[in-house]
C-alpha cells in the first residue's frame, strides 16, 4: 500500500494533533501516525499562562474554535465537562527537611506561592492527557486528517524532493511519500532513531531519574497545614489548586489534581538519590522516599495507585540535530527538560506556532529549508536556556532562599512575556525565558552558572552567596511586572 501526502506527522499527542489540524487549515494533505492507541497514559500535564495564551493564539489564527475553550478553566468546564482536567491557580512550593515534618515557618521562608490567575474562570489547567490527546486526535480527523494508529514505523528514506516513510500496520506494509515529516513522537523518538541522530549534552543539566503515576484519594496540603500552621494572611489562592512542588535536597515531588478524582504525582531525583532510594524498584522506591518526608507521607497515607509506577532512568535529553532536509522535530521530540517549572507544554506550543509559520509561508524548497534551520536554532537555544535554569535550581535544592531567588527568574521572564504578548508587543520579549533579550539573557545565564558553581562544593562562602542573591535581584528588577522584588509579600505573590 502506497500513499502520498504533503505532510506526515508522527505522534498524535497534543503537539502532533495540533500540527496536523493547522496544516489542514492551511490546505495541506496530512497523515497523522500513532504508534499506540488512544486513550493512553502520557506524562506532562501542567499547563501555564503562557502555554494557554499560545493555544488561544493558534486557535484564533488558524480557525480552530473547538480548541479555544481548552485554554482556560471556565470555558473548558462549560464546553467540555467530560474531558478531565485540573484547576491550576498557581505554583506552590514547599521545602521539606529530610526526616522531619514540613516546618510551616510563620515567616513563610520555607514556601513559595506564585499566583497565575485571580479567579477560577480564567485559570490555567492541568491536562488529563488520556482525554486531552484523544480529543485533539479526533478533532484532527474531523478536519480531514488521515489518521492511522497502531502503526509500526520502520524507516525513513530520503528522496530528492520528498521523503518516504516505511511502516507496517496489521501485517501490511505501507509506504508513505510526503514533502515534509514532522516528528512529535517524544524524546528519542522515530526520526532520532531512524536517522541515528546524536544526543547533545544539556549544559549544567544534572542527570536525573523519574518515578510517577496516577493516584486516587490523595490528601490536601491545605488540610494538613490547617492543623499545624497559623499564617497572618490568607494564601493568594487555594494551595492545592496549583502545581504543588515538594522540594527537598536531591529532588522534588509534584502533585497535580484532576477533576475526575485522579491525581498525577511523581518524583524527579538526582542519580545519587535515585540510586540510594532504588527508585527503579517502583512502588518500594516510592515508599522509601515517603519515609524520608513525613508530611508528604501523611498526604499520601490513603492514596491508591491506579497502575504500577513508571520509572524513567533518564529524564533530561536533547538531540544533536533538530531539523534536516524535509524534516523537523517538534520541541517535545528534540528534547526533554526536567519538569520542575512546567516548561514542556509552552516550549512545545511555541514550536508548533513556528512550524505553522513555516507551512504558511513561501513553499519553495530553499525557503522552507532556511526557515527550518532558523526554527532548529531557536528550539535548541530555548532548550539550553531552560536546562541551565533547571540545573541551577537543582544545585540549590538545599538552600531554599537561593532556590526561590532563582525561581523568580522564571516567573519574571514568563510574566513579562505574557503581558507583552497580550499588549501586542511580543517583539519586546523574544524567545522563551527571554533567551534572546540581551539585557536579561546574559545576566540570567551568569546567575545560573554562578549558582551551579557556588553550590558544587561545601561549605558555601557567605559573601559569594550574598553576591549571588544581589545579582539575581538586579537581573530580575527591570523585568519584574508582578512584584517579585517586594519583600513585604514574604514569598506569597498574588495576581495584581
Amino acid at each position: 500500500m502506497t500513499a502520498e501526502f504533503d505532510l506526515a506527522v508522527v505522534g498524535s499527542g497534543f503537539g502532533g494533533s495540533l500540527m496536523a489540524m493547522i496544516a489542514r487549515r492551511l490546505g495541506r494533505s496530512v497523515i497523522l501516525l500513532e504508534r499506540g492507541k488512544h486513550p493512553r497514559f502520557v506524562i506532562g500535564e501542567s499547563s501555564t499562562p503562557l502555554a494557554n495564551q499560545i493555544l488561544e493564539e493558534l486557535a484564533d489564527r488558524y480557525d480552530l474554535p473547538r480548541v479555544r475553550p481548552l485554554a482556560k478553566w471556565g470555558p473548558w468546564q462549560r464546553t467540555y465537562p467530560g474531558i478531565g482536567c485540573g484547576l491550576k491557580r498557581g505554583f506552590t512550593f514547599y521545602q521539606h527537611p529530610i526526616g522531619r515534618p514540613f516546618a510551616a515557618d510563620p515567616a513563610r521562608r520555607d514556601q513559595l506561592l506564585v499566583a497565575a490567575s485571580a479567579r477560577d474562570e480564567v485559570a490555567d489547567t492541568h491536562w488529563y492527557r488520556p482525554d486531552f490527546d484523544q480529543f485533539l486526535a479526533q478533532e484532527a480527523q474531523n478536519l480531514g486528517v488521515e489518521y492511522l494508529d497502531e502503526v509500526a514505523l520502520c524507516g525513513l528514506e530520503p528522496g530528492e524532493a520528498d521523503l518516504t516513510l516505511t511502516a507496517q500496520k496489521g501485517g501490511k506494509n505501507l509506504r508513505i511519500r510526503c514533502k515534509l515529516v514532522l516528528d512529535a513522537s517524544g524524546p528519542r523518538g522515530f526520526i532520532h532513531r531512524a536517522l541515528a541522530l546524536p544526543e547533545a549534552p544539556l549544559e549544567m543539566s544534572p542527570p536525573t531519574q523519574g518515578l510517577y503515576g496516577h493516584f486516587t484519594d490523595v490528601g490536601k496540603m491545605a488540610d494538613l497545614l490547617a492543623s499545624r500552621a497559623r499564617f497572618d494572611e490568607t494564601p493568594p489562592y487555594p494551595v492545592d489548586a496549583a502545581a504543588v512542588h515538594h522540594i527537598f535536597d536531591g529532588g522534588w515531588i509534584w502533585v497535580l489534581r484532576f477533576n475526575n478524582g485522579l491525581t498525577s504525582a511523581g518524583v524527579a531525583a538526582t542519580d545519587a538519590l535515585a540510586r540510594a532510594l532504588k527508585l527503579a524498584d517502583g512502588t518500594p522506591g516510592w515508599a522509601r522516599l515517603l519515609e524520608r518526608l513525613p508530611t508528604v507521607r501523611e498526604q499520601f497515607a490513603t492514596a491508591r495507585m491506579q497502575f504500577p509506577l513508571v520509572h524513567a532512568p533518564r529524564l533530561a535529553f536533547a538531540t544533536g540535530t533538530v531539523a534536516g532536509r524535509n524534516w523537523a522535530l517538534l520541541p517535545s521530540a528534540a528534547g526533554f527538560i526536567d519538569p520542575l517549572l512546567s516548561t514542556g507544554i509552552a516550549l512545545n506550543l511555541l514550536g508548533v506556532s513556528r512550524l505553522a509559520d513555516v507551512l504558511a509561508g513561501a513553499q519553495d524548497p530553499e525557503t522552507i529549508q532556511s526557515r527550518l534551520a532558523t526554527y532548529a536554532r531557536q528550539t535548541r537555544l530555548e532548550l539550553e536556556t531552560t536546562a541551565r535554569l533547571i540545573g541551577a535550581l537543582y544545585a540549590t535544592l538545599g538552600d531554599f532562599e537561593v532556590f526561590t531567588a532563582l525561581a523568580r527568574l522564571y516567573f519574571a521572564a514568563v510574566s513579562f512575556t505574557e503581558i507583552n504578548r497580550r499588549l501586542g508587543r511580543a517583539h519586546l520579549a523574544p524567545g522563551y525565558l527571554l533567551c534572546r533579550q540581551p539585557r536579561f539573557a546574559g545576566p540570567m545565564q551568569a546567575c545560573c552558572r554562578a549558582a551551579t558553581d557556588l553550590f558544587r562544593t561545601a561549605p558555601v562562602a557567605p559573601a559569594a552567596r550574598a553576591a549571588l542573591l544581589e545579582h539575581l535581584r538586579q537581573t530580575i528588577a527591570p523585568f519584574d511586572l508582578i512584584g517579585l522584588g517586594d519583600a513585604r509579600r514574604r514569598n506569597w505573590y498574588p495576581v495584581d
